[in-house]
């Protein structure tokens, strides 16, 4: 669910004074910052990270927040919203404060402040520091570019944006089970080995005294005669199963084809959308303007209706397309959702056949045991004494014993299975290698935007591979700043765009650090400009700049900071 921010206000943070400085986040669509006379134009930064992970956006130290004038009574609010819940998080320095309202009523805290804190990222935000900086805040101060993270944290900003860190706190928590198993397994073999002697022991003991060898051996053969029974019964069901198998698989051999079938469909269900907002876009222009707002000439009415007309029956078709599309994939999802379920038979009954193989092999072992000991019977060629008991009480024992190690074997297979699928290349880099060809799709659309033609891919191991128009392969390291800064800026816009597809964390605001004063040049800043202005239709858009004379004219709103008797203030 999209995080809403509203608003956020702060007192004696930084260089700003004992009253409340506040900022509504979502009170215009674009927004430029910019400060006089080193006014701090950026605390914005500084406030809403404090804030929400209690921590400076920069890198200075938690005291360093403190305006050194008052040096006490730091405070900053947040106000957002997550669906129907609003909340208002507070945070404050000397004394301490931390504090989670939702819906007016504050959330009782925790006995530790990090338990308080994993509340907020984890069941609220569902955004921790690195993915808040790589999705919503671009900035010059300490933003270190998702390029240049190591894999580790570039794998954790994957899996927070499409919502699949629950594969990594279940693989921890089957490490748990599996070293729990494997100290089970050894107490097991530790007690199978003493009860083993015990037996043996007995056996020696009682060589002396045994007789009726007869009954034993008779006794013997019909257990192995059941054991064999056993044995086939499940020989004849396992092919059963397997002819089953092979019945099930067959059905299944279309399964990949419609998968992939129902990704293409997808891809184009989002581009004709995308078409649709585009045309919406530029019929609601020529609907509302009669001037051109770069000439300033009037547009013809002609032209007008002309445009208005053929992109109202653009709409029209794409949008028969896109049902057209829709009722194609629902049809289509249906059968990949069917044949996942065949899948799951299969794996299924290969379990059962894998479990019954087990049983088998168990029996057999279970066999020449038997054999062994009818062998060693016949040696004896004497009866047992009343003593038997004993030896009878430390086999069953010991069959116990076995079962017991048996299903422990069973679990720590299955644990090894699971673990398997639950490691990095296993269901989450299959699912991560799902949404590669759309990130890379988005990356290379917003490089083209930026007037930088290079073919740039990521593998499902965060590697790159940049491509130049000549085909010669290059490394992120390979260009210049203002390339790096292209590269980074299509690299934050992607993962807003994938944030949103999934949901996982989209927000209704993205701030920018001083990135027009920085390498970019000036035709790249207003290739820059016009992203960000197609952005803002659903966002609202923050810069922080300096260059006052190049972007003034170009935000819908501005924010100037002043100072004030040395204390940093909004200017009236």
């Amino acid at each position: 669910m999209a995080i809403i921010f509203e608003k956020i206000r702060w007192r004696n943070f930084l260089s700003t004074g004992n009253d409340w400085t506040e900022v509504v986040l979502n009170e215009a669509r674009t927004t430029l910052i910019i400060g006089e006379n080193g006014a701090g134009k950026s605390t914005i930064l500084d406030a809403i990270c404090f804030a929400l992970f209690g921590k400076p956006f920069r890198k200075i130290t938690k005291p360093q927040l403190m305006n050194s004038v008052n040096n006490k009574g730091l405070l900053v609010e947040v106000t957002f919203s997550t669906g129907k819940d609003r909340f208002v998080i507070t945070r404050g320095m000397k004394p301490n404060v931390f504090l989670i309202e939702k819906n007016g009523e504050l959330i009782n805290q925790d006995a530790a402040m990090r338990d308080y804190q994993e509340v907020l990222e984890k069941y609220i935000l569902k955004l921790n520091h690195k993915s808040f900086s790589q999705i919503i805040i671009l900035g010059s101060a300490s933003f270190v570019p998702f390029m240049q993270l190591p894999a580790a944290h570039r794998r954790e900003i994957i899996e927070d944006m499409l919502d699949i860190q629950i594969f990594t706190v279940m693989n921890l928590l089957l490490k748990d089970k599996m070293s729990s198993t494997n100290r089970a397994i050894l107490d097991v073999d530790y007690r199978q080995e003493l009860t083993t002697e015990k037996i043996t022991m007995h056996e020696e003991h009682l060589r002396s005294i045994l007789d009726n060898s007869k009954e034993m051996i008779e006794e013997n053969l019909n257990r192995i005669k059941s054991l064999q029974l056993d044995i086939d019964s499940e020989k004849v069901i396992i092919d059963e199963k397997r002819i089953e198998q092979a019945d099930l698989i067959t059905k299944t051999m279309d399964y990949d084809k419609l998968v992939k079938k129902t990704t293409e469909m997808n891809i184009l269900r989002n581009k004709l959308n995308d078409r649709i907002g585009r045309l919406n876009i530029e019929t609601e222009f020529f609907q509302n303007h009669d001037n051109c707002p770069t000439c300033h000439q009037v547009i013809d009415d002609t032209f007008k209706r002309d445009a208005i007309n053929t992109n109202l029956a653009s709409i029209k078709e794409t949008t028969t397309g896109v049902t057209l599309i829709e009722q194609k994939y629902e049809e289509t999802n249906k059968t990949v959702k069917a044949l996942k379920k065949v899948l799951q038979e299969v794996a299924d009954i290969n379990v059962d056949i894998n479990i019954r193989s087990n049983k088998i092999k168990s029996y057999e072992k279970s066999v020449a045991d038997i054999n062994e000991q009818i062998e060693k019977i016949n040696k004896k060629n004497t009866e047992y004494s009343s003593d038997n008991k004993t030896l009878k009480l430390l086999e069953k024992e010991l069959h116990k014993i076995s079962s017991e190690k048996k299903s422990l074997l069973e679990d720590r297979e299955i644990h090894k299975l699971s673990a398997s699928i639950l490691k990095d290349s296993g269901i989450k880099a299959r699912i991560i290698k799902q949404y590669i060809p759309i990130i890379n799709k988005l990356i290379n659309k917003y490089l083209a935007a930026m007037d930088f033609f290079v073919q740039f891919e990521i593998d499902e191991n965060f590697n790159e591979t940049i491509k130049s128009r000549f085909r010669d392969v290059f490394s992120y390291s390979s260009f210049s700043e203002g390339e790096k800064s292209k590269i980074d800026l299509a690299l934050l816009f992607t993962w807003r765009t994938i944030s949103k597809l999934r949901n996982s964390s989209s927000t209704n605001i993205l701030i920018l650090d001083e990135v027009f004063d920085g390498s970019l040049d000036s035709g790249s800043s207003e290739e820059l400009l016009k992203i960000l202005i197609e952005l803002s239709n659903d966002s609202n858009i923050i810069v922080i700049s300096h260059k006052t004379d190049q972007l003034l004219d170009k935000f819908d709103r501005i924010i100037r900071f002043e100072k004030k008797n040395n204390f940093s203030r909004i200017a009236d």
